[in-house]
């Protein structure tokens, strides 16, 4: 375990074993729908839950990626900037938006808003983790890993001023580090 991590509160096996469930239930959930399904991962943070689900996934898949910033720090400014678009279009399309947390609800808001304003047909999303404790707005995710408790964590694609992310667990970050 890392020196600056106070607890891991979930396991590298667990986050696989998790990736596979969710790989099965979405795998049942697309495969009746024309085309290609259209993975979009939120960057950073999202990159090694996307990289551990598409395994598990027996659809026909695309995928591409947004940057988007809401955070400075530990807090959520509220105000989300692009800072990467999508390099497509997709009019028409059914989207899943990957995503390593979802918290506030804001970002996530942002994101299927602005994906529907582009045309996609349906916007579902898949996130790792949900900390509907510190929720703002009504939004949920339509698929979710593990419910977490309000808790400052780190790994797994998550950070804290783009530290951490290779932790191969979800920990949570000892508080005389952040606070």
């Amino acid at each position: 375990m890392h020196a600056d991590i106070k607890e891991i509160l979930i396991s590298e096996a667990e986050i696989v074993e998790k990736s596979k469930e969710l790989g099965k239930t979405l795998t049942e959930y697309y495969k009746d729908v024309e085309g290609p399904i259209v993975l979009v991962a939120l960057l950073k943070g999202s990159v090694p839950f996307l990289a551990e689900l598409i395994k598990h996934m027996d659809l026909d898949i695309e995928y591409d990626f947004m940057d988007v910033s809401s955070y400075a720090g530990t807090e959520t400014s509220r105000d989300i900037k692009i800072l990467k678009d999508l390099d497509r279009s997709i009019k028409g399309t059914n989207i899943l938006l990957v995503e390593d947390i979802v918290d506030t609800g804001h970002t996530i808001q942002a994101i299927i808003k602005l994906l529907g304003n582009k045309g996609a047909s349906d916007v579902k999303v898949v996130s790792l983790l949900d900390k509907p404790s510190r929720r703002e707005v009504e939004v949920y995710a339509d698929f979710i890993g593990f419910e977490i408790p309000n808790e400052f964590v780190v790994g797994f694609g998550l950070d804290f001023n783009e530290r951490y992310r290779h932790l191969p667990y979800i920990g949570i970050l000892k508080d005389e580090l952040y606070q």
